[in-house]
């Protein structure tokens, strides 16, 4: 639902201006060097989000900085927010918080889909303290754990008429969460009725707003940079959530450097499918792209995960005149088997892909097929969404995610815990260290704090990599996804690149699987492209013996999977393939021991893999044990 209020905007003069670089690229090292002679507070004066937002209505006014597709039906009408009603909504938002007592320290959860709503507590959340976007899909158990440790005040949520599914974890959530003072829901029914706990105020969102002034903050606050505008959770949808704190001069430093070195693309309307809990739909395809002057087109409140969504997105790119989209490469390779029909979609120039590795079969695949340019960026929550990035309208070298921002240092480094022992050669595979205006300022956990820096001041990303000559960086995986085979060090990429350039693979993963003798050996599971012809699990098999050179490394087994598991923002969630991959070898063990039992694998952060076993008989008990105890894996029974 979206409720838009019309009042006259009367945006405050901004006499900053700043230095447009429209013509500059960034297509080498030396011209990024080059761009940064220029100070970074005259290239990028802007300090915080609600800056951007007012730079951006003062810019494009009444154009239509949102239009929401609430079913993404072909010929759907749009429900438009111009970029100054949205200042409008971000100033109405903040002055509602600042009068329910919202201080800068405070914090206002989010626990919403995508909805232009959404927008308007976003930026309003952060104009008057920190905002806390949650992902909707989460557990209550884990939404309250996020809560209680940013000691939430104030939570924007779906009322019951809009989602039973949200509203039944809210109602734990009440019950759960001492620090909440006020419940502030998006809905079409009166909230008088709503039953909340005593010391808990509740109240319409949309008509709270409506009363507020539109066009200055009744705090008269002037926000610092330095100042937290947000807090993400990272680290997975299983056990205790790290919360990464964002300054405003973090995304707001992302956000300009996206927009500036974009510009030559110039305005247009683009598909935004990217959750808004989630850094890359927040900062890059969100603010970043509003300080652009583009149309975010809001596909549907649950984006990709609509039945409606991929399948009329090539009708929605032609109806809007899409040039890019923002996605994530699991679906670039759902798009691939979706039919264009009689859509024109000449108008598609570029996909901006991220949020996890991109095979280069899946790219070429693409690029072919559509005649468009897909670049495959890198960056992650700690960063503000980007490190690395392709020269615009440039190819990187294959295999490459492009060089470091400009304003950063990167250092591929030997490290031993939080100790740098040595700094790369060009072309040696290290950790990726970073740092600079847009690296976070930590998490709100002291423990997390104290395993994330190298020598106190670079931030350790956990992944693999090496820089060629020219600084382009290279990702060989994940610090943690490491396969280790009898001691032997496994990156999983030597098995998934190959793979991934199989004609018949879509997407490929490798992932350990607990082995008696060898503590790891690597399994892979991969999906295929539609055939008449597909190959077997044995024929892969044999093509990896033909493609990977380090025989440690050749996949025990292959197995052809329906899907990938993903998580909510669709990147690939190997927790659940490495369960999958120990449920496969404890039901080989017990069957060779003719025991039968159900059972189902999990992880837990001190034990590691482990079987749970429901046992038919109490008396089967040692038989499993002594099943399994060669296996490196924990045993549970119920």
């Amino acid at each position: 639902m979206v409720v838009t209020i019309i009042t006259k905007v009367r945006e405050a003069p901004m006499s900053i201006t700043p230095i447009q670089s429209s013509d500059t690229m960034l297509q080498s090292l030396a011209e990024i060097q080059e761009y940064e002679k220029v100070p970074l507070s005259q290239r990028y004066p802007w300090e915080s989000t609600f800056d951007l937002i007012r730079q951006s209505a003062r810019l494009y006014q009444h154009d239509s900085a949102i239009e929401f597709l609430p079913t993404a039906a072909p010929d759907e009408d749009t429900v438009k927010v111009s970029f100054s009603e949205l200042s409008q909504r971000v100033h109405q938002t903040a002055n509602l918080l600042h009068s329910i007592g919202v201080e800068p320290t405070d914090t206002v959860t989010l626990l919403l889909p995508n909805l232009p709503e959404t927008h308007f507590a976003l930026w309003g959340g952060q104009a008057a303290g920190i905002t806390s976007p949650i992902n909707p899909l989460l557990e209550p158990e884990h939404i309250i754990e996020i809560m209680n440790t940013t000691r939430a005040k104030v939570l924007v949520t779906l009322g019951q008429d809009l989602s039973e599914e949200i509203w039944d974890k809210v109602t734990q959530i009440l019950e759960q969460v001492p620090t909440l003072k006020t419940l502030l829901l998006i809905s079409k029914k009166p909230i008088s009725n709503t039953p909340v706990p005593a010391g808990i105020h509740a109240n319409n969102f949309v008509s709270a707003i409506s009363q507020q002034p539109d066009d200055h903050l009744k705090s008269e606050r002037y926000i610092q940079g330095n100042e937290t505008a947000s807090y993400f959770h990272t680290g997975g949808t299983t056990g205790r959530p790290k919360i990464a704190r964002l300054t405003h001069s973090n995304i707001a430093f992302v956000a300009q450097l996206s927009a500036d070195t974009s510009s030559s693309k110039g305005r247009f309307a683009t598909l935004s499918g990217l959750p808004l809990f989630h850094i890359f739909g927040t900062v890059v395809a969100g603010i970043g792209t509003l300080l652009a002057g583009r149309t975010i087109v809001i596909m549907t409140p649950s984006g990709f995960r609509s039945p409606n969504v991929l399948p009329n997105w090539w009708h929605h790119v032609a109806r809007f005149q899409v040039k890019g989209f923002a996605a994530v490469p699991t679906i670039l390779g759902v798009l691939m088997q979706i039919p264009v029909g009689d859509n024109d979609i000449s108008c598609l120039t570029d996909i901006g892909c991220g949020a996890s590795t991109l095979p280069t079969g899946l790219k070429n695949a693409f690029e072919e097929k559509f005649n468009v340019l897909v670049s495959n960026g890198y960056g992650m929550t700690e960063s503000s969404c980007l490190l690395a990035r392709p020269p615009t309208d440039m190819q990187a070298p294959e295999g490459s995610v492009g060089r470091r921002l400009p304003y950063m240092e990167m250092k591929i480094a030997e490290v031993d815990g939080t100790r740098l022992v040595r700094t790369c050669n060009t072309g040696e595979v290290g950790i990726v260290l970073a740092r600079g205006p847009h690296i976070f300022s930590g998490y709100l956990s002291e423990e997390d704090n104290a395993k994330a820096w190298v020598d106190k001041s670079w931030f350790n990303t956990g992944d693999m990599g090496y820089l060629d000559g020219d600084g382009n960086l290279f990702l060989t995986g994940r610090a943690k996804d490491l396969i280790i085979r009898g001691g032997h060090n496994i990156d999983p990429a030597l098995i998934e690149e190959p793979l991934s350039r199989h004609p018949a693979v879509a997407i490929a993963v490798a992932v350990g699987q607990p082995d008696a003798y060898a503590g790891e050996v690597p399994v892979a599971y991969v999906t295929l492209f539609p055939s008449t012809n597909p190959p077997t699990e044995e024929q892969l098999i044999d093509y990896c013996r033909s493609q990977i050179s380090e025989r440690a490394a050749i996949p025990k087994r292959v197995e052809i999977i329906d899907e990938i598991p993903l998580t909510a923002v669709a990147k690939v969630f190997k927790p659940a393939l490495r369960n999958r991959a120990t449920e496969y070898v404890v039901g080989q063990a017990l069957e060779e021991k003719s025991i039968t039992a159900k059972f189902s694998a999990h992880f837990d952060a001190s034990l590691g893999q482990v079987a749970k076993v429901q046992l038919e008989q109490a008396s089967s008990k040692a038989d499993v044990e002594e099943a399994l105890e060669n296996l490196p894996v924990a045993l549970e029974f119920e």
